[in-house]
């Protein structure tokens, strides 16, 4: 049950499951009177009496619907710069009292990871560990047209960022932000909303952010307020309806139906009816491999463990199919830069 929480489904398309609030906030933005709301939501089929509802949710569709009619409505070209500054920590419901709560930036940007689709359903978040960063990266699963694509690169940007400031306690200069648009016309006007280096024409939406950085403890965090969270948003989570989805998603499901770490790729494969060398292609185009995959699933479930009960190191190293508890030390130590004993203590703390 325990790895559950961290591995994210796909989403039935056209399912309504994006909160109106942020749509009642775009409309804030651009000073619209209630009865000028209708030009927001034009060809949504939603009307300004449902916007105003703090149940509706709207899908895919009506959310992007609605940021065409946005740029239809506004001549301001840093819309998504200025948008993406109000969107705090506490708009984002449950995830958001969830990541402010997090012991660390690291488990913050898990919860992220995880949750994501209880607020938007059509953008994939991924986070992996490079030698000095983790890297969170995500793409967008739906046709978008560039501006409305750089509008939102622009508030996704803008909102990990904030909280990453939240929880470190200051803006993260360090990080390094990459656009998959084109350079445009305002760009020297980007330093003044994000912290950090930022490059354009990037192959995906990518936010680098220092390992060490990531481990820093949350003056804010509060563990009866973060297990709060967590209980809404997988229970959000679990109301969400699933298809088929990618075969990132397949694989993790699989991975959960098998003891931690048994599966290999070669069956993976064969219960997909390919064969291993198409598997790692597609895995390939959705940004992933086989591997990574599995090293996310065990350091997830080892996290979670570390975290929540007081089971010994070695004990957790045999729930994972560690036969070795050095391995899985060193397992860990490449995962998150720090021991199991110092990452228990330092969430302690």
């Amino acid at each position: 049950m325990t790895s559950r929480h961290h591995v994210t489904p796909p989403i039935a398309s056209g399912t309504a499951c994006i909160p109106a609030n942020y749509s009642r906030l775009v409309a804030r933005a651009l000073g619209l009177q209630a009865r000028e709301l209708p030009k927001l939501l034009n060809a949504t089929g939603i009307s300004a009496d449902q916007l105003m509802r703090e149940a509706t949710l709207l899908t895919s569709t009506q959310q992007i619907q609605i940021l065409q009619n946005v740029l239809r409505l506004t001549d301001d070209e840093m819309f998504g710069l200025r948008f993406g500054q109000r969107l705090t920590p506490t708009t984002h419901g449950a995830l958001g009292f969830m990541v402010n709560s997090s012991p660390n930036l690291l488990v913050a940007l898990k919860a992220f990871q995880t949750y994501l689709p209880t607020r938007i359903d059509f953008f994939h978040f991924n986070l992996k560990r490079n030698k000095e960063y983790w890297e969170c990266s995500g793409y967008f699963d739906v046709t978008l047209d560039e501006d409305v694509q750089r509008l939102l690169a622009e508030v996704v940007a803008s909102v990990l960022l904030q909280c990453a400031e939240f929880i470190v306690g200051h803006p993260v200069e360090d990080a390094y932000i990459l656009f998959p648009h084109a350079e445009p016309g305002y760009s020297r006007y980007y330093s003044e909303f994000l912290p950090g280096t930022i490059e354009f024409s990037a192959p995906q939406l990518a936010l680098k952010i220092p390992a060490a950085l990531c481990q820093v403890p949350n003056a804010s965090a509060n563990h009866e307020n973060y297990s709060l969270a967590l209980q809404q948003c997988q229970s959000m989570l679990d109301q969400l309806p699933s298809r088929t989805g990618s075969c990132t998603q397949q694989i993790q499901k699989m991975m959960l139906s098998h003891p931690p770490g048994v599966l290999s790729e070669d069956e993976a494969a064969a219960m997909l009816f390919i064969s291993k060398r198409t598997l790692a292609r597609r895995l390939s185009l959705e940004g992933s491999n086989f591997r990574r995959i599995r090293d996310e699933m065990l350091s997830q479930q080892a996290s979670s463990y570390l975290l929540k009960s007081e089971i010994s190191v070695d004990a957790i190293a045999a729930l994972l199919n560690y036969h070795d508890g050095s391995n899985f030390r060193r397992a860990f130590k490449r995962w998150f830069g720090l021991t199991p004993d110092e990452y228990r203590k330092q969430s302690q703390q």
